[in-house]
């Protein structure tokens, strides 16, 4: 059983980092008062994403070069 756990992970974190992107766009400024006005769910989200992106993206460039060897 050839499990990568690249593409699960990936899938999740950025699922987590969409979620918070859109609840960063879509709140008002009051909510980040405390955070010295820096939208803290709009910079995770993406940062989240970005993570997301690359888990994929290695998921993806392993599974084609495993599926493209000969061997076992």
């Amino acid at each position: 059983m050839k499990l990568d756990v690249r593409l699960p992970i990936g899938g999740m974190f950025s699922l987590h980092g969409l979620l918070l992107v859109a609840y960063g766009l879509v709140s008002g400024g009051a909510v980040y008062e405390r955070s010295l006005g820096i939208n803290v769910n709009l910079w995770w989200g993406l940062a989240l994403v970005a993570f997301g992106a690359v888990m994929l993206t290695f998921a993806l460039r392993g599974g084609r070069r495993r599926g493209a060897g000969a061997g076992p």
